[in-house]
């Protein structure tokens, strides 16, 4: 199977999960090339998900965003995540903190935006083991709840000290100091909840650009699995037949359909999948989702 593209790619994951920005490498995929990239990942990734999968060719990072829980007022989940561009990980990562997983319907409920609407990240700089990230004046809006601010700096503590070389963050608004710096000493791994079994995301058809026809279909997880079982089938149960490997840094299953079909957006599908991500936690189920639809 053809190595996915940089493009394809960031369409495909961007939609539903984890992934902030790929260039020039991808994934492993079945049968696996011979692996001439490399991936760097934090302490914090493995220690959560795990050694990530050998890519085919450049260099890849992988890094952890820890995002508010909605259930337990302060506390933080840990999400997997992927870019290329070494020098802008720590500003991409507090972007995509500040934006929310809010179209994660398999963590509706779950996870808090705790951000004033139209807080941006002005800059990000670091002075020996201080990492200094300057907000827009929204973050002057936050909410006075300690709980709430005490979230927010957990979530971006914790997300920037996974760095190497990073011991200390500074809070600044407009380039005043803010005075959510005096909570920041209370972030610590203690706000870490830990992670459930790995969840079905959501399923996404590709084609090619102009094509009527979807010719693969890509299940994807919230983070690397290793993929035992997955069969995707119409509403009627008509199994989708063709060959499945794995993809996306291991966190996708794609189908290569035997049979192209114009399947339309919305198309309601079958899924039946049991997984095991790559520290031994395991999960299967059956779900009824509707197609997504994507171009490449």
């Amino acid at each position: 199977m053809a190595n996915m593209n940089l493009a394809r790619t960031v369409r495909c994951v961007c939609l539903l999960l984890l992934v902030t920005a790929f260039a020039g490498c991808t994934s492993r995929q079945e049968p696996p090339p011979e692996a001439k990239g490399r991936v760097n990942a934090t302490g914090a990734f493995v220690k959560h998900f795990g050694a990530v999968p050998p890519v085919d060719k450049g260099s890849c990072y992988g890094f952890v965003i820890y995002f508010p829980s909605a259930r337990e007022a302060g506390k933080v989940l840990p999400f997997p995540f992927f870019s290329f561009d070494e020098a802008s990980l720590k500003k991409v990562a507090l972007g995509k903190l500040i934006a929310g997983m809010g179209d994660q319907k398999s963590y509706q409920g779950e996870l808090s935006q705790p951000f004033p609407v139209g807080s941006r990240v002005l800059d990000v700089s670091q002075s020996a083991g201080t990492v200094t990230v300057n907000f827009s004046k929204e973050m002057n809006s936050i909410k006075s709840d300690p709980q709430v601010q005490q979230a927010v700096v957990n979530a971006v503590t914790l997300t920037l000290r996974q760095f190497a070389g990073v011991s200390t963050v500074v809070f600044k608004v407009e380039g005043a100091d803010s005075t959510l710096n005096k909570l920041v000493t209370k972030a610590d791994e203690s706000a870490v909840l830990p992670l459930a079994a790995p969840r079905l995301l959501g399923v996404t058809g590709m084609k090619e650009k102009g094509a009527a026809n979807v010719e693969e279909v890509d299940a994807f997880f919230d983070r690397p699995v290793d993929i035992k079982e997955l069969t995707l089938s119409g509403a009627d149960g008509r199994k989708i037949e063709g060959d499945i490997y794995q993809s996306v840094f291991d966190m996708a299953g794609v189908l290569k359909t035997r049979n192209p079909e114009p399947y339309q957006p919305g198309t309601p599908l079958k899924v039946h999948w049991k997984v095991t991500d790559k520290l031994g936690r395991s999960a299967s189920g059956d779900a009824d989702v509707a197609l997504e639809i994507k171009e490449h």
